[in-house]
Order: C-alpha cells, then sequence, then structure tokens
C-alpha cells in the first residue's frame, strides 16, 4: 500500500496525477492531507503509525517551505518520496526545501509537480517483492516507446515546404 499526503487539499490537482497512476496499476493506497506547521502532531501521529497501517512507501506533496515530506522522514523508515508543489517562485523554493534534507533523514524528490513520477517510483519500489506488478510495470514501460514510436511515424506524415523527411 502507498500512501499519498498533501499540506492542503489545494495540493489534489497535482497530487491526483499520483492517485490516477496506482489506480492504473492497480495499487492500494490512501490519501491524506494534513500540513507540517498547521497539524505537526497529527503529521507525526501519521508517520509513526505508517507501517502498522500497511504502507509500504509514502508519497508527500507540499508547496513554498515544503517541511511535510521531511518531518514525516523523520518520523518514520518507510521510503518517503517528496512531491515540490509549484506554488510560490515557481515551486524552486519548495524543491530546495524537499531535496536538502540533513543526513540520515533521505527523502526521495521529484521534480515541480511530479506526482505521476512519484508513483511510478512507489510501484518500482513495490514491484521489487511483487512479481505481477513487475510485470505491470514493464508493459507500462514498453508502453512509452510505443507511444514515441507512434507520434514518430505520424510526424513523418507532417509536410513542409523545407522538410527533407
Amino acid at each position: 500500500m502507498v500512501s499519498i499526503i498533501m499540506g492542503s487539499t489545494s495540493d489534489l490537482p497535482v497530487m491526483e496525477k499520483a492517485a490516477k497512476f496506482l489506480d492504473e496499476m492497480d495499487i492500494p493506497f490512501e490519501m491524506n492531507a494534513l500540513s507540517a506547521h498547521r497539524t505537526p502532531d497529527e503529521v507525526e501521529a501519521f508517520a509513526r503509525t505508517a507501517r502498522e497501517r500497511g504502507v509500504k512507501v509514502i508519497i508527500a506533496g507540499a508547496g513554498m517551505a515544503a517541511a511535510l515530506p521531511g518531518v514525516i522522514a523523520a518520523s518514520t523508515t518507510l521510503p518517503v518520496i517528496g512531491v515540490p508543489i509549484k506554488g510560490m517562485l515557481d515551486g524552486l523554493d519548495a524543491l530546495l526545501s524537499i531535496v536538502q534534507m540533513p543526513p540520515g533523514i533521505p527523502v526521495a524528490t521529484m521534480g515541480v509537480n511530479g506526482a505521476q513520477n512519484a508513483a511510478i517510483l512507489a510501484a518500482e519500489m513495490l514491484a521489487l517483492a511483487d512479481g505481477t506488478l513487475a510485470a505491470r510495470m514493464q508493459i507500462y514501460k514498453e508502453s512509452l516507446k510505443d507511444k514515441i514510436v507512434k507520434a514518430n511515424a505520424e510526424l513523418a506524415n507532417v509536410k513542409y515546404k523545407n522538410k527533407v523527411n
């Protein structure tokens, strides 16, 4: 199981990309909104009890000061994947807040608004111990290639006066 957590429901338009991918891969997940600054006790309790609830990977999205992924990582030994949410400074503030963790408190950090990649990484982590999921992930990765091959074939039909291929 994966846990998707966000600093507020205003982050849902970004974080739902993770939920949609996990749904597509038939991976059970939970989704919560908790704030490292406004509900610190609840965040710590969430992180400390995640393993007991069957969580194996946590995806945490946050913007601006973006303390949520680090606070969660400080309170659990489960892998935490941080998703910086674009807000102020085009998300650079959130990205730097998440990626600059002190030694001993790692957070795997995606690009700004990279919730889908966070879900893909979580699925790849789970697939290490799940052959069926590993097979689904292989099919997914091959479908990425197929999309580009198809797009390139369609591009061959686009005509310009000076295009030579």
